[in-house]
């Protein structure tokens, strides 16, 4: 799969402890998380969450933004999950605002910064320090002063396996750069430029559950955009709808890739 020639972004920077915190006086075991699944059944990362108990305005949040959906996909996701106590620390009405039809975009924007393509545990994203989000910008993570932080937030559980993906427990909700807020939802245009410039090294890194990922994530948002005509969202859906019948991520992500080609096509010629 080679680059087009859209604007280049910095890859996604996957995130592996450093041999020299994994001694005795570290922390960080303590971190690790003990919630159990169904060995019959493994859960994907909304059922486990809700299974945890403490996750209600986070999935709410994420069904509010059109989120949930891909959240219980394939994946893998890597989610930095805050608690239902770090929505409540927000400023009184902030949620309640957020959850309105009319701030869908703004939400989706700001739970898609606590979202890493790929299933990133402790032990790499401490190695690597950072991790880029489908929102687009970087999260820092690293471990000082006896914790590990995430952004602005503190770990509070990390490494919870789910069927696709890992979550990590956060005390506080991460809002996006400012930059980020005010430019608002990025063009089809954009987006799509962004999710190959993210995709493609995935991909020929042999990595490519997780290209198919952002593809599949960038994909859906596309079909809720009233500026993506119709006929293109029909070439999405369709493409939605037949990477559920591959078995392969290789052939799943080059079904999404033409996809969001034709469509950065068809908007090309309406320039």
């Amino acid at each position: 799969m080679k680059t087009t020639g859209f604007t280049a972004l910095a890859a996604l920077t996957l995130l592996v402890v450093s041999p020299g915190l994994a001694n005795a006086g570290c922390p960080i075991a303590a971190l690790l998380g003990h919630y159990t699944t169904s060995a019959s059944k493994p859960k994907n990362i909304v059922e486990t969450a809700a299974a945890a108990g403490k996750f209600n305005t986070l999935i709410a949040a994420a069904k509010a933004a059109g989120l949930a959906g891909t959240l219980q996909g394939e994946g893998p996701f890597t989610v930095f999950a805050p608690t239902d106590e770090a929505f409540a620390k927000l400023p009184k009405g902030t949620v309640e605002s957020l959850l309105k039809l009319e701030n869908k975009d703004k939400l989706a924007a700001i739970l898609k910064y606590h979202v890493v393509p790929g299933s990133v545990k402790l032990a790499k994203a401490l190695e690597v320090g950072q991790g880029k989000t489908l929102l687009g910008p970087s999260l820092g993570i690293k471990f000082a002063d006896g914790r590990v932080t995430v952004g602005t937030a503190t770990l509070v559980t990390a490494d919870i396996a789910a069927s696709n993906g890992t979550i990590h427990v956060i005390d506080s909700v991460l809002l996006p750069p400012a930059s980020e807020s005010a430019s608002g939802p990025p063009s089809p245009r954009k987006l799509i430029e962004t999710a190959i410039n993210r995709g493609v090294p995935l991909f020929n890194a042999g990595q490519t559950e997780a290209c198919k990922a952002v593809y599949e994530v960038t994909a859906e948002a596309l079909v809720g955009m009233p500026s993506v005509k119709a006929s293109g969202k029909e070439k999405l859906t369709g493409a939605l709808a037949a990477i559920k019948d591959q078995t392969s991520a290789r052939e799943q992500a080059w079904t999404l890739r033409r996809a969001l080609d034709a469509v950065y096509e068809s908007l090309e010629r309406a320039d």
